[in-house]
């Protein structure tokens, strides 16, 4: 089982506002590496409300890289790869306006799969949240720091596989019929 899992946080509602980015490389069934940066959004707006959730200010930011300057290091995780996301229809639109807005093409032959939509299949909790996930498959959070919920994600990914009895995505979406989000 290899993908990677993904985790964007964001100043506010524009979607190419990502302040943070967070990922869980997973090769061989296991995690094997986890990254994390702070970035500087295109525009200097933070939301209150949206800080009060990440924790993550202007100030915090202000030195950072762009994501147009962290994208070389971030790039080659991505190309080629599963993407697993908890919503991961955000996180996917959160990439692609970031990507758009410096003029750069979403990574080669990557497609997303959803976390979310995983739980509610295969465990049907009353809530599927990333922390009632989290929470009922005792996987360590600290929710809204990026590199904490993508190593999440990467944990219910990992234990709807074990669920499952799949050793690859192409047999978990098999299997559950999960979407391939491109």
């Amino acid at each position: 089982m290899e993908f990677v899992a993904i985790d964007f946080e964001t100043a506010n509602r524009d979607a190419s506002s990502a302040c943070a980015l967070g990922l869980a490389i997973v090769k061989g069934g296991k995690i094997t590496a986890k990254h994390h940066w702070l970035i500087r959004p295109p525009q200097d707006y933070f939301r209150a409300d949206f800080t009060d959730i990440h924790g993550i200010t202007a100030a915090a930011v202000r030195n950072c890289p762009s994501f147009k300057e962290i994208w070389p290091e971030v790039k080659p995780f991505l190309e080629g790869a599963c993407l697993a996301a908890h919503n991961a229809r955000f996180d996917r639109s959160v990439l692609q306006a970031s990507l758009e807005h410096y003029g750069l093409a979403l990574p080669a032959k990557s497609f997303f799969v959803c976390t979310l939509e995983l739980s509610r299949h295969t465990w049907k909790l009353p809530k599927n949240n990333l922390a009632a996930v989290a929470n009922y498959l005792d996987l360590p959070l600290q929710h809204h720091q990026a590199e904490s919920d993508a190593l999440a994600c990467a944990g219910i990914l990992l234990r709807a596989a074990d669920y499952w009895q799949c050793t690859s995505i192409e047999g978990l979406i098999d299997k559950t019929g999960l979407r391939r989000i491109l």
